[in-house]
């Protein structure tokens, strides 16, 4: 079984964010990027099925030199290797659009993401790239099993989950619960130095031009100061819940 899994290359949720050029666009000064942590129960998920299945995992991204640090550390948690598209991730159509060329190229059965990357949350790439491909699509996955060229796949769903069969090729966004937080996997120093040795092929890109532009960003509003209220006050919170909170 060939497996692939897109990486999404974003920010260290602890980074402190700004932006530049009348904001209109991310400044990336002194930002730390990580793997989209959702993509890493993906990666974690498609080594399960490498150790105890013989799959073989390749990852993916789009996204200029600056990615390769991301790369290399899937490649140290233990993908076999790995890919990028040398052209911005512009938009989630023109990411969909690069990821669907190899897809095709590589011939995959399987193709795991997450179910969003965390710096801009749009949830759209998995979709889209399903859509291309004409692949069967599961959402929202928090389980998957497979048997051969058929999977057994859960998902939340409102209320609940839901247990899906279908054939392979199959595509996957998945999140927490597909493995856990514990289960994640942190680079070994035996692992660094065989990643550096694996191979990490960069290609062209296929012209997926991006259908959206950023007009700007703008931070939230900062929270005002909390107030306390003595516990006998009771005129004063109302007070303050009506004219202020506005919540009454």
């Amino acid at each position: 079984m060939k497996i692939l899994v897109c990486i999404s290359h974003v920010p260290d949720t602890t980074s402190k964010i700004n932006f530049a050029e009348n904001d209109s666009k991310f400044d990336s000064n002194g930002v730390q990027y990580v793997i989209n942590p959702y993509d890493e129960f993906a990666l974690t998920r498609a080594m399960w099925f490498k150790e105890k299945q013989g799959a073989t995992v390749t990852v993916a991204t789009v996204g200029n030199a600056t990615t390769e640090p991301t790369l290399r550390k899937a490649l140290a948690i233990g993908a076999d290797d790995a890919i990028r598209v040398n052209t911005e991730a512009l938009d989630g159509f023109s990411v969909a659009k690069e990821l669907a060329q190899v897809v095709k190229n590589g011939g995959y059965d399987l193709v795991l993401t997450g179910k969003e990357s965390i710096d801009y949350n749009g949830g759209m790439v998995p979709a889209m790239l399903a859509t291309f491909l004409d692949y069967n699509f599961v959402n929202a996955c928090i389980a998957l099993e497979i048997d051969g060229d058929k999977a057994t796949i859960s998902r939340e769903i409102d209320g609940g989950k839901e247990t899906l069969s279908s054939n392979l090729p199959l595509i996957i966004a998945g999140q927490k619960g597909l493995v856990e937080e514990k289960d994640l996997r942190i680079p070994n120093m035996r692992g660094i130095m065989m990643a550096r040795q694996k191979p990490l092929a960069i290609i062209e890109s296929s012209n997926g031009n991006a259908t959206t532009a950023i007009v700007s960003f703008e931070k939230q509003a900062a929270k005002s100061a909390c107030k306390l209220v003595d516990a006998d006050n009771i005129d004063e919170l109302i007070n303050l819940l009506h004219n202020e909170a506005k919540v009454i």
